[in-house]
């Protein structure tokens, strides 16, 4: 009897320190599954003139992803946290590695919340306050025309990429955000110089860094962003030229019986070419969402690109996909969406759309995850599925 005593005791001895661990740890697991399959009814044609075939993709757009997060309180009002998100693409496809999506170290208390990594940028948070009816990425994402893309960037490079996109993901942030005011917060973020300490002599570019502050509102049915934000040493100047670009954004969101939300977002954004040269490009997206009853939605969305006004000769951008074209008339395009969306719960629903993407003579946009290889004054369409799962 005695023998069987001292052996629970011994086990209760080794299990109490993973029972504490347990009960401390605030460690979660977190996600969501996408899927979006589409059929490409026109792709454009090739730059000889000759049609490109129908198609279809299978693309793991719309923030697919696994993470774990947690935090400790650290007592006088001080909370460490840290977020590790990774990119889950269920295809089996991309295989990305570790918090490729926002994940950060970060300390936060009554001050606000101050934290250093990989996060979503304040201007492209200011301007997803007006950004409705639309997804960002996929077929059915807007933000190739309307922004450069969305998603990971690294301005820490030499060179930096995604000169021309302005809904970043950006590494190496130092990111403040300020506590919330009954619905108004400040954003502020940079990016290191890193690109420097890999620049030889003689290096397009220097040091390149980005510099973004954003102020947001949401409080009832209202919802406003307005943003800045500077990307020093992008452009491909001689040594030593500071060839920098730079956008502003305001945008805005109203529901309407909580039933139907209206949203506008606008982004204004100026790149500098070689010789003194500039390029403005000037874009509007206005959205809506409209829950018809129960579980029954249907999302409306129209994004025109304006001309590239300025001087430059040159195209502003790197990749396929939203290329700035350089100044001129008829650089710009529109692109529209409509798409019917059941909730079959709180996490998961299914949309099924048609877009089209219709180009000015000398403009090449694409729709996400196509291109235009070249071609300029295209047409692009197709209808889609798209799955997602929230765990």
């Amino acid at each position: 009897m005695n023998k069987k005593v001292l052996a629970v005791a011994v086990a209760g001895v080794f299990a109490a320190p993973a029972m504490v661990l347990a009960q401390s740890s605030t460690v979660q697991l977190y996600g969501r599954v996408t899927y979006e399959y589409g059929y490409v009814m026109d792709m454009g044609d090739y730059p000889t003139g000759e049609s490109r075939p129908k198609t279809d993709v299978a693309q793991t757009p719309g923030g697919g992803a696994i993470g774990f997060r947690g935090q400790e309180k650290l007592g006088g009002g001080l909370t460490a946290w840290f977020q590790c998100e990774s990119s889950a693409d269920v295809r089996g496809i991309n295989g990305d590695g570790f918090c490729t999506r926002n994940s950060a170290i970060g300390f936060k208390g009554g001050w606000g919340n101050l934290h250093f990594g990989r996060w979503d940028s304040p201007f492209k948070r200011a301007v997803n306050m007006g950004t409705v009816g639309v997804k960002d990425t996929g077929l059915l994402g807007h933000s190739f025309i309307f922004a450069g893309g969305s998603g990971g960037t690294n301005a820490t490079a030499d060179p930096a990429s995604n000169r021309n996109r302005w809904k970043r993901r950006d590494v190496g942030w130092t990111y403040y955000e300020s506590p919330n005011f009954s619905g108004f917060q400040i954003l502020a973020a940079f990016t290191p110089g890193n690109g420097a300490t890999n620049a030889a002599l003689g290096s397009t570019n220097q040091k390149p860094r980005v510099s973004s502050i954003g102020g947001t509102y949401k409080q009832g049915p209202i919802a406003v962003g307005l943003g800045y934000e500077k990307h020093d040493d992008f452009g491909t100047a001689a040594a030593g030229a500071d060839q920098s670009d730079d956008a502003w954004t305001i945008s805005a969101a109203y529901t309407f019986m909580n039933k139907i939300k209206v949203g506008v977002a606008y982004i204004d954004a100026e790149y500098d070419g070689p010789a003194g040269t500039s390029l403005d490009k000037e874009n509007l997206l206005v959205g809506v969402d409209w829950k018809i009853a129960g579980p029954h939605s249907v999302h409306l969305a129209f994004v025109d690109a304006g001309d590239s006004d300025g001087n430059a000769t040159a195209a502003a951008g790197q990749g396929s996909i939203g290329d700035v074209a350089p100044s001129g008339p008829d650089t710009g395009g529109q692109w529209y969406s409509i798409a019917y969306q059941y909730a079959f719960s709180k996490r998961t629903l299914a949309r099924f759309g048609y877009v089209v993407v219709d180009n000015d003579t000398n403009a090449g946009y694409a729709l996400g995850g196509l291109n235009n290889a070249g071609a300029t004054g295209q047409e692009q369409e197709a209808i889609v599925m798209y799955l997602q799962h929230n765990f």
